[in-house]
């Protein structure tokens, strides 16, 4: 008999059995089912309790012997527990959903709110939305209905929209340069939810926080509903304590590290003294050599900055689409604002603020060979790095207590 677990098409990148592993004390399986599968699986009833996910969250319904009103009203399951023999289905997207919503900031009472997307996300969404006291829900969608408008309908008679709310793929990796809409065509714009949590933060979130608006991606919403169907599956209340707790750990051991600075504040140094299980280091100048055969002093010289640039953005889209590293970016690599947005999505910038005095001229770097060069550089590159960075690391004297630093403040404001 499997136990509890969660059934899906593609369960690839599921982070489900992480999270359960840490909220209970259970085995948790991700169970890949084809069409065919579905119902031979749920008339066995050979299960304790499952989550559901994509494309079965409508699927399941016929098979279950109660369903809870929350998941009535919207129409989909995505946790059934077997009682006895009786499956009961319930829908904790929905209390995940709001969860989200209340940690962001996004405040949905008497606004006019845009979902994007029709699938079962979009319903768990547009319920939410009204019991919430929204002024009005529209489900946006690339085909018109009577229930659907377009995204052109969107962005040109609902301008006025106060929250947007993304239930679609667009972002989701490994095609994170997508983004479902433009939010500069609402000047109201109050709060944006993206239910996609790979990347921890899509061009859509970061679209949004740098207008300063409100916006969350999907992780936190992933972990509470978790939490919620935890409840349901063994009848045990989780603490807030105990879901801030688990939603901290699982984000901590997403999330990248990246180290940025002016060549020489020794980011590569305390990035190889950052120790964390599971996590991988990389040196975006030494990728770059790696490419070319030459060091990227040699390369500037021979190709010119510009060639030099082009190659760093590719070698920096590759390092950060994938969670769980520790990233010493070269000195130039925030000038570019693609390059920010790329460690962004998955990652947190860390600032290494080394003292003018600790920087040395040198040779091999001939942006930066000459003291007066050196000078420059830092007076143009210093507002771009503070502004650019979410933690900065003020200048501790060694490298050692620069990582133990960066190891304390990784996890605040989570």
């Amino acid at each position: 008999m499997k136990k509890y677990g969660c059934i899906g098409k593609k369960l690839t990148h599921s982070f489900s059995r992480e999270i359960h592993r840490e909220l209970a004390d259970y085995e948790y399986e991700l169970i890949e089912l084809r069409e065919e599968e579905v119902a031979p699986f749920f008339e066995s009833r050979d299960f304790a309790a499952v989550n559901v996910t994509i494309p079965y969250k409508e699927t399941v319904i016929p098979y279950l012997d109660e369903i809870s009103d929350v998941a009535r009203r919207i129409g989909a399951v995505n946790t059934v527990v077997n009682r006895g023999g009786r499956l009961f289905g319930y829908n904790t997207d929905y209390y995940g959903m709001r969860a989200l919503a209340e940690k962001a900031g996004v405040d949905i009472v008497g606004k006019k709110v845009l979902i994007l997307g029709t699938g079962g996300t979009s319903k768990t969404a547009r319920t939410l939305c009204l019991d919430l006291g929204a002024s009005e829900v529209l489900t946006v969608s690339r085909r018109k209905s009577e229930s659907h408008i377009t995204y052109e309908e969107a962005t040109s008679h609902h301008t006025d929209a106060g929250v947007i709310i993304n239930t679609t793929p667009s972002g989701m990796y490994p095609d994170v340069e997508s983004k479902p809409i433009d939010i500069s065509y609402f000047p109201r714009l109050e709060g944006v939810l993206d239910a996609v949590y790979n990347p921890l933060s899509t061009n859509l979130v970061l679209d949004a926080r740098e207008r300063g608006i409100n916006a969350e991606g999907g992780l936190f919403m992933l972990v509470m509903q978790a939490v919620f169907a935890v409840e349901k599956f063994i009848g045990v209340k989780v603490s807030r304590e105990k879901s801030a707790e688990v939603f901290g750990k699982i984000l901590s051991s997403k999330e990248n590290i990246v180290l940025t600075g002016m060549p020489g504040s020794g980011k590569s140094t305390v990035g190889r003294l950052l120790k964390l299980s599971g996590f991988e280091f990389f040196d975006t100048d030494r990728e770059i050599e790696k490419r070319c055969g030459c060091t990227c002093g040699e390369l500037i010289c021979r190709e010119g900055e510009a060639y030099f640039r082009e190659l760093e953005h590719q070698v920096i889209l590759e390092v950060s689409s994938e969670s769980r590293r520790i990233i010493s970016t070269g000195g130039g690599a925030v000038l570019r604002e693609d390059n920010v947005r790329a460690l962004k999505r998955c990652g947190r910038l860390f600032f290494i603020d080394a003292n003018l005095e600790r920087l040395r001229a040198t040779d091999s770097r001939p942006l930066s060979d000459t003291e007066d060069k050196l000078k420059r550089l830092y007076r143009e590159r210093l507002p771009i790095y503070r502004a650019t960075a979410d933690v900065t690391v003020p200048d501790m004297g060694t490298p050692k207590a620069e990582a133990e630093y960066i190891l304390a403040k990784r996890t605040d404001n989570i």
